[in-house]
């Protein structure tokens, strides 16, 4: 933008990259002579220059060739000098370098190739190629750099006309770092952003009182709440992207306490996109933006080795883990993706979304239930998977436990449909996505996701087929997840409803998560529960905190927090691991393996036979009672179900 502007005003001519380049080159050239000519008297002396240039005039021409080759070479005239860092200008002094051996190599095939008119001249010609391409590096950083002072100009005009607006918006930015930097350049030359730039604050006490892009560091992160008052600032731009979840927690808590509003600089990965979505240099900030979680590093060549190329099925493909993996496996070129779901309306917004991120290989979006196992067999003979993701479930603890029948048709014999299909249609990888509610569970939809582990690892003993499970936790934003409740409770005007003030759960976000089945698929060897590292547990109560002050509100004044009591089948706390199993490492430090269990199809059939009569019989109770004999780590509670019948009588 400012390149543009430059060209206007110093060249007349707009947007001509190639006439700007002809210029600098120009400079460059007569520079050079000009140089070289000032180098031959420094050496020589006033008196003899006059009589001796004509005899050096080729070692002029063999320093023009070096140093304009040598710049030509290394891309200088391909630099936008407007924005040029240090490592351009080291550029200059390398090629500077470089033209100057190339001058010398020139300089000494001369002497060999005209031997009479440049004997004893060697020497001193080695001291003017030298002094030459010194004083021309020099030369030509400070020509580039004057250049971005005038391509600055622009820019100036426009921050002038900022802090004389009134109507703008009074901006605040916690940090003084390279993205405070880029933010502040980026903000004063956008038509769209009409803000006025107060001033910074930053912990470092080496940088307060110093500037920054011409704006004053007012302080550390306690003076925000007088600083926003005495400068009656609008919003608070937190531009510290590498900052841990403690520190962002505590400066969103001190921000929190004035009436601005708060925004956040994402971290260059998070801010770049999917072809076709638009990206920010700041957006609002999210409450993943506050969990402890390092971003994930993943090898890209043994996911794509068994996707790239490959017709891959998802089940349940339109849900919130689903969808994403769906996405995450577009990336890497699948030769056909199958997404299979019952729910028309999720599958019909993925399949949009897809085809216009990748209209040349749009996915096959298929509306089918996991129960329905002649559809499935349909579904598998045509399209023959190469590999399989199993999302589909039922997986809404409290729902469940009223229907747990569903939940044992769709999540048992849902998973036992498509894994049979898997074993009869020669699918080379069954991956199946289970939870931590499977780990001791208190509730049918734990105890259902575990009794699907079981049919992996039994179905791993009798098929060619690789099945595997991959276990993890709560994801952010996922359908029926807490925070789409808080948020509405928040929307509400409150209250925002926690069942306990202790209570902690492992969360991740949707993309980590599916970026990690992903990775986990790639070790499968079959029969494994690959389980991930959620990271640090969160505590609920705090969760409801930040989200009410990421919302403009301050905890139990503008909106209450309601502590409502545990539900019958609801840990404080979730856990990842069963104790009978082993845990392994893998070459990935986020996921681990569990050891393979000693179960078999021979054992669980009779146990499924049972649930599958027990859910004809609608008898919920008898249902539990069968499940706690399927699965020893179950414990059943029926005192949520008989509570929600009483309160359906009255």
């Amino acid at each position: 933008m400012y390149i543009n502007q430059f060209d206007y005003e110093v060249f007349f001519v707009k947007d001509s990259k190639l006439f700007r380049n002809r210029v600098i080159f120009l400079f460059d050239v007569l520079g050079t002579m000009l140089i070289y000519l000032i180098s031959v008297m420094f050496v020589l002396g006033f008196k003899e220059t006059t009589i001796k240039i004509v005899n050096f005039s080729g070692i002029a021409l063999s320093v023009l060739i070096s140093l304009c080759g040598a710049y030509l070479l290394n891309g200088i005239y391909r630099i936008l000098w407007a924005f040029a860092g240090a490592k351009d200008y080291i550029k200059i002094c390398m090629s500077s370098v470089i033209a100057m051996l190339m001058s010398v190599l020139l300089t000494f095939v001369l002497r060999y190739a005209f031997p009479v008119k440049y004997t004893g001249m060697f020497p001193t010609a080695l001291k003017i190629c030298a002094l030459t391409a010194f004083v021309t590096c020099v030369f030509s950083i400070f020509i580039r750099m004057f250049i971005r002072v005038l391509c600055k100009i622009p820019m100036k005009k426009t921050e002038i006309k900022h802090e004389i607006d009134d109507n703008a918006q009074k901006v605040l930015i916690v940090g003084a770092g390279t993205a405070a930097s880029m933010l502040i350049k980026d903000l004063p030359v956008n038509d769209n952003l009409d803000f006025n730039i107060v001033g910074l604050v930053d912990d470092n006490p080496m940088k307060r009182g110093s500037t920054l892009c011409g704006y004053p560091v007012l302080g550390d992160r306690n003076s925000i709440p007088g600083l926003c008052k005495s400068l009656e600032v609008d919003q608070i731009f937190i531009a510290i992207p590498s900052a841990s979840s403690t520190d962002k927690n505590e400066i969103i808590e001190i921000c929190s306490k004035t009436k601005a509003k708060i925004k956040i600089v994402p971290a260059i990965d998070q801010a770049i996109s999917l072809p076709g979505q638009k990206t920010s240099m700041f957006r609002d900030v999210r409450i993943e933006d506050l969990l402890d979680r390092v971003p994930i590093e993943l090898d890209n060549d043994e996911i794509s080795g068994y996707i790239e190329g490959k017709v891959v099925l998802v089940t349940g493909g339109g849900g919130s883990i689903g969808s994403e993996l769906c996405r995450q496996i577009m990336l890497y070129n699948p030769k056909t993706l199958i997404v299979v779901d019952i729910y028309e309306n999720n599958a019909y917004e993925l399949q949009m979304d897809l085809s216009r991120h990748y209209p040349d290989n749009p996915p096959v979006v298929l509306i089918a239930s996991i129960r329905d196992k002649e559809r499935l067999e349909t579904i598998f003979e045509e399209y023959k998977p190469y590999i399989v993701f199993h999302a589909a479930a039922h997986k809404h603890v409290p729902l469940m436990e009223v229907s747990p029948g569903e939940a044992i048709k769709n999540n048992v014999f849902g998973t036992l449909n498509v894994a049979m299909c898997a074993d009869k249609y020669d699918v080379k990888r069954f991956v199946m996505i289970s939870t931590d509610k499977a780990v001791n569970p208190t509730n049918i939809m734990g105890a259902t996701k575990r009794m699907c582990e079981m049919i992996v690892q039994g179905m791993q003993k009798i098929s060619d087929t690789e099945f595997v499970a991959v276990r993890f936790g709560n994801v952010l934003g996922s359908n029926g997840s807490v925070i789409p409740l808080f948020k509405k409770q928040i929307e509400e005007g409150g209250p925002v409803t926690v069942t306990h003030k202790d209570i902690t759960r492992f969360f991740m976000t949707i993309p980590e998560a599916a970026q990690l089945v992903l990775q986990a698929a790639s070790y499968a060897k079959g029969g494994e529960i690959f389980v991930l590292d959620m990271g640090k547990p969160v505590r609920i109560y705090d969760l409801a905190k930040n989200m009410i002050r990421l919302s403009g509100y301050t905890p139990n004044v503008d909106i209450k927090i309601e502590v409502t009591g545990l539900r019958p089948g609801e840990k404080l706390y979730e856990e990842l691991l069963m104790s009978e199993e082993g845990l392994t490492k893998t070459s990935h430090e986020k996921i681990f393996i569990g050891a393979p269990s000693a179960v078999t199809m021979e054992e669980l059939k009779p146990s499924l036979d049972m649930l599958h009569e027990a859910t004809e019989s609608n008898d919920i109770d008898k249902i539990k009672d069968i499940v706690e004999k399927v699965v020893p780590t179950y414990i059943k509670n029926s005192d949520f179900v008989n509570k929600v019948k009483e309160e359906a009588k009255n």
